[in-house]
C-alpha cells in the first residue's frame, strides 16, 4: 500500500471526537485516540476500535472466587498507565486479507497540533521482548506505525519493528512498551497531526495475523490507554 497516500486520505476521513465529559482541552493538549477504519471500497476487512478488557493490566483487580475482588492482575510491560481506565481498554487494529487492498485499521491522536515531538510511543500485546517474534500482535517494520504530520508539509512515518528508531524500553509477560525517538532533523518542527495506521495483512509474515492490539499511547509523556467510541467508520 502507498503509505504517504493513506496518511494524507486519512487527514481528510477521520472526524473529530469530542472531549469526553464535555471537558475543554487547551490546543496542543493530546488527550485522545480516536479510531477509524479507512476502507474507500467498503472491503470490510479492516477494523479499529477501543476493546474492554483487552488491554494492558497496569493494577487491574482480580477475584478468586467471582465474587470479591480480592486480587491483582500486573503485567511489567505497561509499569504506568492510564488513571482514567477502569475498562482496562486496548485498541484493536485489524487487517484481514491481503496487503495491497486499498484500506487500514488507523486511529488519530487528538489535539497534538502546535507541540514539538520529544516523545512517543505505545504498548504492544506481543510476548518475550523480541519484536520479531510471530507470537502475539503484528509487529512489522511498517505496521503498526505512527504516521507524523507536519506543519511543513513533511509527513514521517515510524513502525513497529523499524530497526533504528524504536526500542523496547519494558517487557512483561504478554506485553512491551516502545518508544521511538523524534524524527531526525524534525527535533524543533511543529507536528500537525498524528495517526496510528496498519495496513499490513495477514499475508505479512512473520506472524501472519494481521491484528495488533495497542494500550497507553504515548505523546511527551502523557497517556491515553482509553476511548469514548469504538470504530467509527
Amino acid at each position: 500500500m502507498r503509505r504517504g497516500l493513506v496518511a494524507k486520505m486519512a487527514v481528510a476521513t477521520v472526524a473529530p471526537l469530542a472531549a469526553a465529559g464535555g471537558i475543554a482541552y487547551a490546543a496542543g493538549t493530546f488527550h485522545a485516540v480516536s479510531p477509524h477504519s479507512f476502507d474507500p471500497a467498503h472491503t470490510f476487512l479492516v477494523s479499529s476500535g477501543w476493546i474492554n478488557g483487552i488491554g494492558c493490566p497496569t493494577d487491574a483487580k482480580t477475584s478468586s472466587d467471582g465474587a470479591h475482588l480480592d486480587g491483582h492482575a500486573r503485567d511489567a510491560g505497561c509499569p504506568t498507565g492510564d488513571p482514567r481506565d477502569p475498562h482496562n481498554q486496548g485498541l484493536l487494529l485489524n487487517k484481514s486479507g491481503p496487503s495491497a487492498n486499498y484500506a487500514a485499521a488507523q486511529a488519530e491522536l487528538k489535539d497534538v497540533g502546535g507541540i514539538q515531538l520529544k516523545d512517543l510511543g505505545y504498548d504492544i500485546r506481543k510476548p518475550g521482548g523480541d519484536r520479531s517474534d510471530p507470537r502475539g500482535s503484528h509487529c512489522g517494520a511498517g505496521a503498526p506505525r505512527f504516521d507524523i504530520v507536519y506543519s511543513d508539509g513533511t509527513d514521517v512515518t515510524t513502525g513497529c519493528n523499524s530497526v533504528n528508531d524504536a526500542q523496547v524500553t519494558d517487557v512483561g509477560e504478554g506485553w512491551m512498551r516502545i518508544r521511538f525517538t523524534p524524527p531526525s532533523g524534525h527535533e524543533n518542527a511543529t507536528v500537525k497531526k498524528i495517526f496510528i495506521l496498519s495496513d499490513e495483512g495477514t499475508d505479512a509474515g512473520p506472524d501472519h495475523f494481521g491484528l495488533s492490539v495497542l494500550d497507553n499511547i504515548d505523546v511527551n509523556g502523557v497517556i491515553v490507554g482509553h476511548g469514548d467510541k469504538g470504530d467509527t467508520s
